[in-house]
């Protein structure tokens, strides 16, 4: 597969068309990327709502690794299907050098200990991908890439796709694939949204919400993750695109209520309505939508 490289500028572009009840038309992909606990499934889900996205046009990376994972452990029949579908093979050694890459078996010789110790003396590369996912470490993009296809090629096939891309690209490699797809399905990058918080501020998030993976140690690896990948990624994806179609959102946006205790709700209202400006929604409808009003 050729990338799509920034020299040979942008790939199709598409208009997003917003009517006054702010009901999105058209064709087109909206990247939502930022670091791990920025708060990217609340705010898509507030867009959703507020866009009237279908939720099958919401295509989470993170979401569909995790249910990959966790159907493999759970379902056996599930798992011994993994591999045709998206070339991670529940049967193949991660280290078995005739059927896994060189690049990859040198990445997994990094934790080969805690493998072994996870998924016994011959992890496989399903296991692999469970420790990626729960570690927040790089998945392979050969296996990113197969699953993100697949799932955008079946929505960009209508003659209506507005696709909320959440988690996806997180590597140079990944933003220049998805680059080549827009070419290739004629569908265009409308906008690419960067939520950005602070180290500590993901930190104290990611603790609050009590997740088993989300020790010091693996938030450590998440957020040097982010550093060294997405926000490489993310630069990448100006320099093809332009400037106007990256937009950096300030995804710590606290609302309090009278008792000065955090308003989530209205927290994450803030940081979705700072998204849809920058998509091209009029302060005037958010006004009005904010006090239960029809827009006019």
């Amino acid at each position: 597969m050729n990338s799509h490289p920034p020299a040979e500028g942008p790939p199709p572009r598409s208009s997003l068309g917003l009517v006054t009840s702010v009901r999105a038309r058209g064709r087109g992909i909206i990247v939502l990327a930022g670091p791990s606990s920025c708060g990217k499934g609340a705010v898509a889900a507030a867009l959703r709502k507020t866009l009237h996205l279908p939720s099958e046009n919401h295509l989470s990376m993170g979401e569909a690794l995790r249910e990959i994972v966790e159907k493999s452990a759970a379902d056996p029949v599930f798992r011994a299907t993994v591999g045709e579908r998206y070339g991670v093979f529940a049967d193949r050694g991660i280290f078995d050098a005739e059927v896994t890459t060189p690049a990859i078996i040198q990445k997994a010789r990094q934790y080969e200990g805690e493998l072994r110790a996870r998924f016994g003396s011959s992890p496989t590369q399903v296991d692999w991908l469970s420790l990626c996912v729960t570690a927040g470490l790089l998945v392979p993009d050969a296996w990113s890439e197969r699953i993100i296809e697949g799932v955008i090629a079946a929505r960009a096939a209508q003659s209506e796709a507005l696709i909320l891309l959440d988690g996806y690209p997180r590597t140079e490699v990944a933003a220049c694939h998805v680059l080549d797809l827009s070419s290739r399905l004629d569908i265009g990058i409308l906008k690419v949204i960067h939520l950005s918080i602070s180290k500590g501020e993901m930190h104290r998030r990611a603790l609050g919400r009590k997740r088993m993976d989300d020790t010091e140690e693996m938030l450590e690896r998440r957020y040097q993750f982010y550093i060294d990948h997405v926000q490489p990624a993310m630069e990448l994806l100006k320099a093809s695109l332009g400037s106007q179609s990256v937009a950096l959102i300030d995804a710590q946006q606290p609302e309090y209520f009278n008792d000065e205790t955090l308003d989530l709700e209205g927290s994450v209202r803030n940081v979705a309505h700072a998204v849809l400006v920058a998509l091209g929604v009029s302060r005037h409808i958010l006004d009005h939508l904010e006090e239960g009003a029809a827009p006019e």
